[in-house]
């Protein structure tokens, strides 16, 4: 379910497809603030795209091992922002980095690449997910903002890369950062301020939702002109094996290049079985650095628990103790996340079930053997896609009543270029180098929206940011591939907190059918709901102005989703939808509620006669019993044919 063409010869897109559509995103810019770019990628390679547009104002700007003979008719801009960083930290060169657009670290060349790196033969790591690898929208031109250093990603560097996106020419803006909760006010929020004035100025804006999950209310990001997204898995894995003695199979994942010398079985043993005198036995259990004994280990395959210190360090730990292998098993609160990630040694990765029933099997056996299988790719695994576990969920601290994250895409172990500077692991130990890498979180999701948002630009460029996000979330899906509700990791049916409106549908989304609109007067109404003053309204808008002494609730703002923090009796919530069909439609009303209340339409039929004819309505709430101060969720749906638009609400009930 991820964006990339997978183990084809020949990148073959359906005719009707929202790709052709929109021509691959023809000349639409697309700008990413991450940590920069590896122009020799394959991925940014010009083959096939015309001219540069002539309404671009960009350039590329020289740097460390940089210039503009590394830009071409694909990569047309490439900008460093530092000086935020270097008030704080000093010049960048006494913190480790260089001042150049270039990426060191992989993560902007990995996330930019997916929103809309060209076509690229013959990508893989280490020969896993081999095929043709290609961005949301492979003919859109990119542009590299490099916002994000070693100490961290600043406010006015931020804000610099968004005023000169604006000015330049940039469509859409990916950005695969952001902060942890607690959440500042939209004012003191440099990427809620950028994003505003990009919007308003009819520019899209997509954000990660953050990587703080499963906590409730750890999603960022959540700014209502914000496309904010969640991350979920895609339906290829790498499999990886694992056989023990008591005849028993388990099924992980890994993108390990190495593999056992001989098929035999191989002594088998817990970490903290085989810890170092010094090491305390938690630092056993999580295989720190220097806390295995060599003596202990050599010639045997390590079981560590997943958790505080990276995946790929706890197999370097066993790698450097003589160990031959290592299944890393999750904890509890991990669930079935499963990561494909490039070990030091022979190694899989299983879930907190799979990996409990390791532990026993060591526990109550004398002398355990087990036997890692060489990872081979997998395609077409049913139940997916699965919410990742790590995908921050709402409820939204900061403004309850706007639901968040939007959309839930692809996120995890995802194919896409990477620096040549960066080793795969992003370990200072490994000297390893690849063109492409395998890695997962809502920096990964996020460009997949960006790329789609950057066809829908290219299919209908005078669709407002307001309107692609709509026909984004409303076109989403909640059923896996077996039609089946959309899980978490944990197992548990996920719901509008995990995933918004659900995981994204690109092809769907070309044909909306009905869209909710809003414009800079609809943002302005809702900063003015939130009660700020007229300097605290300057801050975010750039200009002075008064809010009208009637302040409109914050429910009723035009979104494509519904979010009642406190639902103390009947509630009419007002919509307005735009017809963006051509021809004649009746669009007839669907309501599904959950526990704690009920839901109608008023009107329940909409009529239409023309495109861009609007159509108001109220989405009628009424508690139940038993509704309490727990969240409950529903739906509702306008359909008109073979066009669905459906939108989620979450409400709770009064605090008494």
């Amino acid at each position: 379910m991820g964006l990339e063409r997978r183990n084809q010869d020949n990148p073959i897109i359906p005719k009707d497809s929202l790709w052709t559509k929109a021509k691959f995103g023809k000349d639409v810019i697309v700008a990413n603030l991450d940590t920069g770019v590896w122009p020799e990628s394959e991925s940014f390679h010009d083959e096939g795209l015309g001219p540069i547009p002539s309404r671009w104002k960009g350039f590329c700007e020289s740097g460390t091992n940089f210039s503009a003979a590394n830009c071409n008719r694909k990569l047309i801009g490439a900008r460093y922002f530092h000086i935020g960083h270097e008030l704080e930290n000093g010049q960048l060169f006494e913190n480790g980095d260089l001042p150049t657009p270039r990426d060191m670290d992989g993560h902007g060349t990995h996330t930019l690449s997916t929103a809309a790196g060209n076509f690229a033969k013959n990508a893989s790591l280490y020969g896993y997910a081999e095929g043709i690898a290609k961005g949301g929208a492979p003919h859109a031109r990119v542009v590299a903002y490099k916002v994000c250093w070693a100490k961290g990603c600043y406010d006015s560097d931020i804000l610099a890369a968004f005023d000169a996106g604006i000015n330049e020419g940039v469509d859409v803006f990916s950005l695969s950062l952001g902060s942890d909760p607690p959440l500042s006010d939209y004012f003191q929020d440099s990427v809620a301020i950028g994003s505003y004035h990009a919007v308003r100025l009819g520019k899209v804006v997509v954000c990660s939702a953050g990587n703080a999950g499963p906590v409730a209310g750890s999603v960022t990001n959540v700014a209502p002109w914000i496309i904010t997204v969640g991350a979920s898995t895609i339906d290829r894995k790498i499999a990886a094996p694992v056989s023990l003695g008591n005849k028993k199979t388990y099924m992980g994942q890994s993108g390990s290049q190495f593999s056992l010398q001989e098929k035999k079985w191989y002594p088998l043993v817990s970490s903290v079985d085989v810890k170092a005198s010094s090491a305390n036995e938690t630092a056993g259990r999580l295989c720190y650095l220097g806390a295995l004994d060599p003596n202990k280990v050599k010639g045997k395959i390590v079981v560590c628990l997943r958790g505080i210190t990276s995946r790929i360090e706890k197999g370097f730990v066993v790698r450097m103790a003589g160990g031959v292998g290592m299944i890393l098993c999750n904890a509890p609160e991990n669930g079935n996340d499963l990561n494909a990630d490039p070990h030091f040694l022979p190694a899989t990765l299983l879930n907190a079930i799979d990996g409990a029933a390791v532990f026993k099997y060591i526990n109550k056996t004398k002398s355990p053997v087990a036997y890692i299988y060489p990872p081979k790719t997998v395609l077409n695994v049913k139940s997916n896609p699965v919410m990742a576990d790590f995908s921050s969920i709402g409820p939204n601290t900061l403004t309850p009543d706007i639901l968040k994250p939007d959309i839930t895409a692809p996120g995890v172990n995802i194919l896409a270029a990477w620096s040549g500077a960066a080793s795969p692991s992003e370990d200072p130990a490994d000297n390893r180098h690849v063109p492409f890498n395998i890695i997962s979180g809502t920096s990964m999701s996020c460009p997949h929206v960006s790329g789609v948002a950057a066809l829908l630009k290219a299919a209908y460029p005078h669709w407002s940011p307001a309107a692609i996000k709509s026909a984004i979330m409303t076109t989403a899906s909640r059923v896996d591939n077996r039609k089946k509700a959309i899980k978490k990791s944990s197992n548990g049916t996920a719901g509008p907190f995990d995933y918004g409106a659900g995981h994204l549908n690109p092809n769907r989304a070309a044909n909306p059918g009905l869209v909710y609109d809003a414009s800079e007067q609809d943002y302005n109404s809702f900063l003015c709901s939130l009660g700020y003053n007229t300097t605290q309204l300057e801050i975010v808008t750039g200009r002075a102005f008064s809010c009208p002494q009637h302040r409109e609730a914050i429910y009723n703002f035009n979104y494509p989703s519904i979010s009642v923090s406190e639902l103390k009796g009947p509630l009419f919530v007002r919509r307005t939808v735009t017809y963006v069909s051509k021809g004649p439609a009746v669009f007839e009303g669907i309501v599904r509620s959950f526990r704690g209340f009920d839901v109608a339409l008023k009107p329940n039929k909409l009529t239409f006669s023309k495109m861009g004819e609007k159509k108001s309505f109220y989405v009628v709430l009424k508690p139940k019993e038993g509704l309490g101060e727990s969240y409950a969720y529903g739906f509702w749906t306008w359909k008109s044919g073979h066009q669905k638009v459906t939108s989620p609400i979450v409400v709770k009930g009064a605090i008494k």
